[in-house]
């Protein structure tokens, strides 16, 4: 069916479809007055939260500052808005990224629910302890999970040296 369909030449390119998709994403950054590069980097980094909200699957991470100085420096010397649009689009295309897992989070996410019912399991028999025993399960083992999942990461920026943008 799909061949029949391609011979055809049915169906929007996807170059056509990408164009307006960024447009939309462009005249959402140009909601907002930006004066200076602080604006812009807020409204950017706005609409990169909004994405990752909103859009269900894939993360973006949000290019580093120097980078967005870089984009900033190219759009506010753009002539006209055609091409202050061109500049934006170039650069969404070549430092947007897919956010990947690293294996530390992966392990993490894996281990670390057994873990905690194992350790909810040993600190019920603890008399010190006896406050665990009225913490339900559902609420216990997610809430753990998560806390061992951001100390891994902000760990892991810590050690790397990888700041947020």
């Amino acid at each position: 069916m799909g061949m029949a369909m391609s011979f055809m030449g049915v169906g929007l390119p996807s170059t056509q479809m990408f164009n307006y998709a960024m447009g939309t994403v462009y005249d959402q950054l140009m909601e907002k007055e930006i004066n200076d590069f602080e604006d812009f980097h807020k409204s950017l980094l706005d609409l990169f939260s909004s994405f990752n909200a909103s859009l269900p699957g894939k993360r973006y991470d949000a290019p580093l500052r120097k980078e967005i100085e870089a984009c900033f420096t190219k759009w506010k010397g753009a002539a006209d808005e055609k091409e202050r649009k061109k500049v934006f689009i170039e650069f969404m295309r070549k430092e947007v990224k897919i956010c990947k897992l690293d294996n530390t989070t992966l392990i993490v996410g894996l281990v670390m629910p057994p873990a905690a019912m194992g350790v909810k399991r040993a600190g019920e028999s603890v008399p010190q302890l006896s406050l665990i025993k009225t913490i339900p399960d559902v609420m216990f083992v997610p809430s753990v999970t998560v806390l061992a999942l951001v100390s891994a990461k902000l760990s892991r920026r810590i050690f790397s040296g990888n700041a947020a943008s």
